[in-house]
């Protein structure tokens, strides 16, 4: 049941993409283009649909909120807890408003926009599954060195708590 809520909700966030025609990367380049505002050019649809699902949104977790002690498939809501402002948060936006400027894509139009088979469309997907693979790659090899380096660094304070040093610890084990 919790796979097919899942399913009804992407359908539906897909159709208010496509309805909205956010999946058209022309309609998001256009809006961010501020230097045609000057000549009339500008398109803020953009705008009005962040603003219409900043709305629904508020609404909707107002009446759950007060309706509902727990989500319909769930034992608690997963709300996201505030977090500090860190590197990896600004690189992130920073690839993310970067990709959305060059190409207009985000992840959420892209991937309801492979349903219409455009070469770059599948093109953008396929990168950015790779970025992702490839962040994965990179988190999971910093972590495994990080805990080599604290083994290290672990091992190598407890040699110099030791009265002996390290290397005499050594050789009055042996």
């Amino acid at each position: 049941m919790r796979l097919l809520a899942a399913l009804a909700a992407g359908l539906l966030f897909g159709a208010g993409l496509s309805l909205s025609r956010m999946i058209d990367p022309a309609v998001v380049l256009a809006f961010l283009d501020f230097a045609v505002i000057a000549d009339g050019s500008w398109n803020p649809a953009l705008a009005f649909v962040m603003a219409g699902a900043v709305l629904v949104t508020a609404i909707g977790y107002a009446l759950i909120f007060r309706r509902r002690r727990a989500p319909l498939f769930a034992s608690t809501f997963a709300i996201p807890r505030g977090r500090p402002i860190d590197r990896r948060l600004i690189a992130g936006a920073l690839t993310f408003g970067l990709g959305w400027g060059l190409v207009g894509y985000c992840p959420g139009p892209a991937i309801a926009g492979l349903g219409f088979g455009l070469a770059k469309t599948w093109l953008f997907v396929g990168a950015m599954l790779a970025g992702m693979a490839l962040h994965h790659v990179a988190i999971a090899r910093r972590d495994a060195h990080g805990v080599e380096m604290r083994a290290r660094d672990q091992s190598a304070a407890a040699a110099n708590r030791h009265p002996l040093g390290a290397q005499e610890q050594e050789e009055v084990v042996s």
